[in-house]
């Protein structure tokens, strides 16, 4: 058994990462998010802690962390570089190490050719802070899991690939349920992918732009 604390945790990959723990494991779970009530459907179950807080607010941040063996980052926006240092910060604090971080492609301008050109269009705003996240956990001293999937789709299936830094970007689409497998799969064998960057796609998408565009 292990405590797992998600942070972002109403992210639409981070409830299916929640419901499949729960139904799968019998690890304890610290949810972290603005507004605990949107999920509510929790409140009275007693593997869960609900947590209504801020990343900003370092001190619940750091609270939450206590005795938990893993934590898994669903935070997002255009300032997720800031966001990114206040969950660090709270991380020395806490004594924590192991962090699984979701990013996204193009957060090391690792996506090639016309997708790659597409992407840095679509998703310019969002760029600069999934690339000062990854420099932020590059010279940290965490034992950090960054994952970076291809376009999220709603799709029904567990269907990935992944690759490295070195291999280069392949794909350009995953389910969020498959992104939510690999989480599982680093949550149960914390050891595996230990201060990597990890890409995640179905396999056989490549294209130069998702195929519902």
């Amino acid at each position: 058994m292990k405590k797992v604390l998600i942070v972002g945790a109403h992210g639409a990959t981070a409830q299916i990462v929640t419901a499949r723990l729960l139904a799968e494991t019998d690890d304890q779970l610290v949810l972290y998010l603005r507004q605990s009530r949107r999920l509510a459907q929790y409140a009275d179950n007693a593997r869960v802690t609900l947590v209504d807080g801020d990343v900003s607010d370092i001190e619940k941040l750091t609270a939450a962390m206590a005795g938990v063996d893993v934590v898994y980052s669903n935070i997002g926006g255009v300032d997720l570089g800031t966001q990114t240092k206040h969950l660090l910060t709270a991380m020395q604090q806490a004594h924590q190490t192991r962090l699984i971080f979701m990013s996204a492609l193009g957060a090391h301008h690792e996506v090639p050719g016309k997708f790659g050109d597409w992407n840095e269009q679509a998703i310019h705003d969002f760029l600069p802070g999934f690339r000062e996240a990854a420099q932020l956990l590059a010279t940290s001293k965490l034992d950090y899991t960054e994952v970076r999937p291809a376009w999220l789709t709603n799709t029904d299936e567990i269907d990935y690939e992944t690759t490295t830094l070195a291999d280069g970007f392949k794909g350009t689409e995953v389910s969020r349920a498959s992104v939510a497998d690999f989480m599982i799969k680093v949550i149960a064998d914390p050891s595996l992918y230990r201060r990597e960057s990890i890409g995640l796609d179905k396999p056989g998408t490549d294209g130069d732009q998702p195929s519902w565009l």
